[in-house]
């Protein structure tokens, strides 16, 4: 189960880009329910994802470099891109993924948090340089983005 929150960022602060950074890139091979591939670095993916905003199913599983090649041409919508930072959440044991987009989307920032419980995420109490809320709109889900800069 991946329980999370979603944040618009439009002026991070300046050491955000300091910490680790992967490279992503990612395809959705459908929409509904969402099958993803993605390319982290040198790691591959296929991934589920159930219906959902702030929680919802998720199975990872591993792919090799030629499945993720052979599957990229099949994928709906665009390709997205983007560099994530891993930020750890100061005075908790949560980290912020921070994901700079690139490409069409470039100029893009969102942060995400994950959390071990529903009753976590609802408590939470975002930094200050986070912006609007976006977890319940579902505007700012990456297959949306995909199908959207298609189009």
């Amino acid at each position: 189960m991946e329980i999370e929150r979603k944040y618009l960022v439009e002026d991070p602060p300046a050491d955000a880009f300091s910490f680790p950074c992967s490279h992503i890139e990612q395809a959705y091979l459908c929409t509904d329910p969402v099958v993803r591939i993605r390319r982290e670095d040198h790691s591959y993916f296929l991934t589920y994802k159930g219906r959902g905003l702030l929680e919802r199913e998720e199975y990872n599983l591993p792919l090799t470099e030629e499945a993720y090649l052979h599957l990229l041409p099949k994928a709906d919508g665009m390709v997205l891109t983007k560099k994530r930072y891993r930020i750890p959440l100061e005075g908790q044991p949560l980290t912020i993924e921070f994901d700079v987009f690139e490409g069409a989307y470039e100029g893009l920032m969102l942060a995400e948090v994950e959390f071990p419980s529903k009753e976590d995420a609802l408590r939470f109490t975002p930094p200050s340089w986070f912006g609007r809320d976006v977890t319940f709109t579902g505007e700012y889900q990456n297959s949306r983005l995909a199908l959207k800069g298609a189009g």
